[in-house]
């Protein structure tokens, strides 16, 4: 596989052996680059600034309890510095104001660390496409808590009749794949179609665009 074709992944964890195991699930032969870790956001955030664009990640895996600032506290300043790099947050973590304000401020998915080592892999490849990667236990309080948070609309979202079709597959909670082959396109074009529709609901996440269509009832 070419490198430019590899997933850009990079790790913020404090945890010295949890980190480095992250780092191992890291090849090439998954798909993904040799990831560069940090022990705390600030060195993370520092040599974010000073990274060409094609060296900044596509994907970054975020602890939340970090020494120093916290990882949802970096979320608007990774979003800055690297518009296109996808969040996902990888914690402990399961209460409901931790996950409301990762996915608020914009984190793509949201995994807890007693994850399979196959489940967080192919979360890096889903969010690299467009994905929102998630773990089963956290989804459905996800988005009942988002449906309750998300106001309305002012003004009504006008959908084609793909990206209505789209919508309802996600919020019946199919995978990227499983998506794909219902629509009979490849799994390249369901994300882009994904990341169209994020953008016109004006929302960053699966979890954030099904609970806008269930609050203002768009399928």
């Amino acid at each position: 596989m070419k490198p430019e074709t590899l997933v850009k992944t990079w790790i913020v964890e404090d945890h010295d052996t949890f980190r480095r195991s992250l780092q191992r699930l890291c090849t090439p032969e998954r798909g993904l680059a040799i990831a560069p870790a940090f022990a705390n956001a600030e060195t993370m955030l520092a040599a974010l600034k000073t990274a060409p664009q094609n060296q900044k990640p596509d994907v970054l895996l975020l602890d939340v309890g970090l020494p120093g600032r916290s990882g949802l506290e970096i979320i608007g300043d990774v979003h800055k510095l690297a518009p296109d790099c996808r969040i996902v947050i990888l914690t402990v973590f399961e209460d409901e104001e931790k996950i409301s304000r990762a996915i608020s401020a914009g984190a793509s998915g949201y995994l807890l660390k007693t994850s399979r080592a196959e489940t967080v892999i192919e979360a890096i490849l889903e969010a690299a496409q467009g994905g929102s990667p998630m773990s089963p236990k956290v989804a459905a309080s996800v988005v009942q808590m988002l449906a309750k948070l998300t106001k309305p609309a002012a003004e009504p979202v006008s959908l084609s009749p793909r990206e209505h079709d789209l919508l309802k597959l996600l919020v019946e909670g199919l995978t990227a794949k499983e998506i794909a082959d219902r629509m009979q396109v490849s799994i390249h074009t369901t994300s882009t179609h994904t990341r169209n529709l994020f953008t016109k609901l004006g929302v960053h996440s699966r979890a954030a665009a099904v609970a806008r269509a269930l609050k203002d009832r768009l399928v």
